[in-house]
């Protein structure tokens, strides 16, 4: 049976994250006050739509915002990792949930020649309109009160799970690899054999510790911290090895 791998994008497979790394194609590479304090906890997706409107408003347009959004740096290690699992298809499959957005997400896999190595992304749908300006949607509703009104990678990965169940397809574990709050939702519903990655001295990790403090254990899941790509591929090889005895 195949291992699922599911990654987080931001601070996870690329080393920073992608909606402020656009702001690198404005003149003063900055966002104006006025624009800043529109944000509201939990409508980060909301917020962004201003955010690229305000960059098409400079006549900023697809080729500026894509030549800075490839120069982003990958997480030491990811690019390697990335290259395994494309090699290890028959026994790995690999999804990306990601509170970015498909046009970035897609730019940034391809121009590390990544793209091979993931079988679906599951993010924000993007395009450019008519007027040349980048265009976000939200990827969903849900009834989720812990995550963002945008997206619930829970209910993400619980939905993917049990449509390729549906086609015949069970995974031996899920390993899910993050580094954010927004990562906690989806570790919660992990089970005994599935493996939770958190980054480390990132803010899942904290959630995490916080979390299995005390005498009870509220994850199933077993938990292996992470600082690189390498760490990652050393357990998804460990578990490998395991499957074959």
């Amino acid at each position: 049976m195949k291992t699922l791998l599911v990654f987080d994008f931001d601070h996870t497979v690329i080393d920073d994250n992608s909606d402020t790394w656009v702001i690198k194609c404005t003149p003063k590479q900055d966002l104006p006050d006025w624009l800043k304090n529109t944000y509201q906890k939990g409508h980060w997706t909301e917020y962004m739509g201003r955010v690229l409107s305000y960059i098409g408003d400079q006549g900023i347009r697809e080729d500026a915002i894509r030549t800075v959004m490839e120069t982003m740096p990958y997480t030491a290690g990811m690019i390697d990792l990335l290259k395994f699992i494309s090699q290890n298809k028959e026994r790995v499959d690999c999804i990306i949930i990601s509170d970015s957005n498909t046009v970035f997400i897609d730019w940034i896999l391809h121009a590390a020649g990544a793209q091979c190595a993931v079988d679906r992304v599951f993010t924000n749908p993007a395009h450019f309109d008519d007027r040349g300006y980048l265009d976000v949607q939200c990827f969903h509703s849900h009834s989720c009160a812990q995550c963002p009104v945008n997206l619930c990678k829970r209910k993400v990965l619980e939905d993917f799970l049990e449509r390729q169940s549906m086609a015949g397809l069970q995974y031996q574990q899920t390993v899910y690899i993050g580094d954010g709050g927004n990562d906690l939702c989806p570790v919660k519903s992990l089970k005994k054999s599935d493996v939770a990655m958190p980054r480390k001295g990132y803010s899942l990790e904290r959630l995490i510790s916080k979390l299995n403090a005390g005498d009870s254990r509220h994850l199933e899941s077993r938990v292996v911290g992470w600082s690189s790509g390498l760490d990652i591929l050393n357990e998804v090889n460990s578990l490998m090895k395991q499957s074959c005895l």
